[in-house]
């Protein structure tokens, strides 16, 4: 079995759609964010790549759940 490889490493500027799990979907919708990827999450090694996400830290000095399907390096 090949093992995927995140296409991400800390420090990596993405921009991407923020994570808002089902049972907060009614109050909040997804939003486009860029930051610096400070963590990487599940997804790799045995998780489905369609849940995988990144931690971002934006410029508000917040962070963020970033899906990594869709992302992309840079600002945009």
């Amino acid at each position: 079995m090949t093992r995927a490889h995140c296409p991400y490493e800390i420090g990596d500027t993405v921009t991407g759609w923020t994570v808002v799990p089902p049972e907060e979907r009614s109050r909040r919708q997804p939003e486009r964010v860029t930051g610096t990827v400070v963590q990487i999450g599940s997804g790799w090694a045995g998780v489905d790549c369609g849940t995988a996400y990144l931690w971002l830290r934006l410029s508000s000095g917040r962070e963020a759940q970033v899906l990594i399907q869709g992302a992309a390096l840079g600002a945009p």
